[in-house]
C-alpha cells in the first residue's frame, strides 16, 4: 500500500523546501507544481489559471458565488469543476504511488486514506516575513500584506471547499513551527514519523 505525506503550509513556513528536504531524504516524489501540469492536463485549462485557482479563492471571489445568476455562473462551473480535477488528480496519485502532496487541500481529499501523514507547517508572522524578504528579495514593506493575502485566499479556498478550517490542528496529524524548530529538524520528525 502506498505511503502519502501531505504538507499544508502557511506563506513564507518554508512548507514547500521541507517537503522537498523530506521527499529527498526518503527518496519519494513531491508534487507541488507538478502536480498543477497534471490538474491542467486533464481538465484542459491553462497552467496559469490552475496555479491560480487551485489553492486560492478572493472574499470578490465568494461574493460572486453567492450571485452567480449575475454573470459568473460559467466561472462558478470552471471552479467546481477544476476542483473536482484536482480531487481525482490527488486521490489517483495517492493509489499509484507513494509520495508527497504540498497543498491543494491534499489532506482533506485523502482524509480517509490509510498510511498518510497529514502535516501543516506553520512560522511566526516575523519569521515568515524574513523569509520570504530573504527567498524573494521583497522589501520590508510589502511581505507582510502578500503574506496575509496568500493566507487568506488559501484559507477561504480551504474552508469553502472542504468541511473544515484551514490550519485548524485537528485537521492534521502533526503541527509544525519551522520558525522555532528550523527546517532539517522539521523534516527529521516528518521522516521519524513516515
Amino acid at each position: 500500500m502506498n505511503r502519502i505525506i501531505t504538507i499544508g503550509r502557511e506563506f513564507g513556513s518554508g512548507g514547500r523546501t521541507i517537503a522537498k528536504m523530506v521527499g529527498e531524504k526518503l527518496g519519494i516524489k513531491v508534487y507541488d507544481n507538478e502536480l498543477l501540469t497534471k490538474i491542467a492536463k486533464e481538465s484542459g485549462l491553462a497552467q496559469s489559471y490552475v496555479a491560480e485557482r487551485s489553492e486560492n479563492l478572493t472574499l470578490s471571489d465568494l461574493i460572486g458565488r453567492s450571485l452567480s445568476g449575475f454573470g459568473t455562473y460559467n466561472q462558478v462551473l470552471v471552479e467546481d469543476n477544476l476542483w473536482k480535477m484536482q480531487s481525482e488528480v490527488i486521490l489517483d496519485l495517492a493509489k499509484k504511488e507513494t509520495c508527497i502532496i504540498v497543498g491543494r487541500c491534499a489532506d482533506y481529499i485523502l482524509k480517509d486514506k490509510e498510511n498518510c501523514l497529514k502535516v501543516f507547517i506553520y512560522a511566526s508572522l516575523e519569521e515568515r516575513i524574513n523569509r520570504i524578504v530573504s527567498v524573494y528579495g521583497e522589501s520590508n514593506v510589502a511581505p507582510e500584506k502578500r503574506l496575509k493575502d496568500k493566507d487568506k485566499r488559501r484559507s477561504l479556498f480551504y474552508n469553502y471547499f472542504t468541511d473544515m478550517k484551514w490550519g485548524n490542528p485537528h485537521n492534521y496529524d502533526i503541527c509544525l513551527n519551522s520558525g522555532i524548530l528550523g527546517f532539517e529538524k522539521c523534516v527529521d520528525i516528518i521522516s521519524s514519523l513516515y
